[in-house]
Order: C-alpha cells, then structure tokens, then sequence
C-alpha cells in the first residue's frame, strides 16, 4: 500500500475475550474491512496467550496490515489484572516481530475521547459511534468495536500528523 493508503489492525486486548478490527485509511477516509473477537477461554494461562498469538498471526497474514494500533495497559481493578492484560497485549503484538508492520499503542481514555469526544464514553457510546462513523448495518460487539475504536484513533491521530508535515511542523 502506498503511503496515503494504509491498513490498521487495531486490537483490545484481553486474557479471555481479544477484540480485533481492520480498516483501511484511503485518502485520510476510513472504511470497515472486518472485526471480531478471539475468544481464549479454555486451557491455562499459557494455553490461551497461544490462541491470542496464534489468531493475531493469522488475521496478519490474511488481511496484511502495515500498522497494528493497540490500546496500552491500565491498571483498573488490580495489580493481577493489568499483568494479565499486558501478557495478552504481549501476546498479540509478538505476532508482528517477524513483519515490516507499525505499533502505535493507545490509552483507553485518549481512544474514547477521539471517537465519541469524551474520555469517559460507554461501551453503547462507542459501538453506536463506530456504527454511525463507518456506515455499519450492525453494530459490533463491544469488544471488537473497542478494537475498531483503537484503529480509527490511529487514523484520527495519522490525519494531524500528515497536515503538521504540510506546514512544515
């Protein structure tokens, strides 16, 4: 893809249930080419960071991204949950080391705020933007709208980036 056209893998992670969603950015205007969940509920700890790394890889090599946009880890509710969620983050982005692909990592509250305008936006209020933003006869399920959400913060971000370079910033 050329320069002004760009695909972006963007991914929530999670230990159990990894959003996923492609786009691609043509022209600074982005469209929906797919989403979904990796569900890894079975087996250990272990176990189900190799699913995680095992989808990533394959949703890689079937739809060919050139940037990967990730939401960074927080710590919510615990110490132990914020390790897992990292480990799951690890997990997925591993998948790219072997590729010319591009990481841009998100926090949660600057990709709520560059989709629905605030940092503290429900997961409704993301899935209804998403719909409404990319045209979508449904809306997706939460995770993978999160995971549509990290992408179009990356093209939102990417569209500064390219009028800065215009004015010589």
């Amino acid at each position: 893809m050329s320069k002004e056209n760009k695909r972006v893998l963007g991914i929530d992670p999670g230990s159990r249930y990894t959003g996923f969603g492609v786009i691609d950015i043509k022209n600074n205007k982005p469209s929906y080419v797919t989403s979904g969940i990796i569900k890894s509920l079975k087996g250990d700890f272990p176990a189900r960071l190799k699913i995680i790394f095992r989808s990533v890889s394959s949703i890689i090599n079937e739809y060919n991204p050139n940037i990967i946009a990730i939401e960074s880890v927080f710590v919510h509710k615990n110490a132990g949950s914020a390790l897992k969620l990292g480990h799951a983050r690890a997990a997925a982005l591993s998948a790219s080391f072997d590729r010319e692909i591009d990481v841009y990592e998100f926090a949660p509250r600057e990709i709520k705020k560059a989709i629905v305008g605030t940092g503290s936006a429900t997961k409704d209020q993301i899935q209804h933007m998403i719909t409404s933003l990319l045209n979508l006869s449904k809306s997706p399920s939460e995770d993978a709208a999160d995971a549509i959400a990290v992408a179009l913060c990356y093209s939102n971000q990417s569209k500064y980036l390219n009028e800065l370079k215009k004015i010589g910033g």
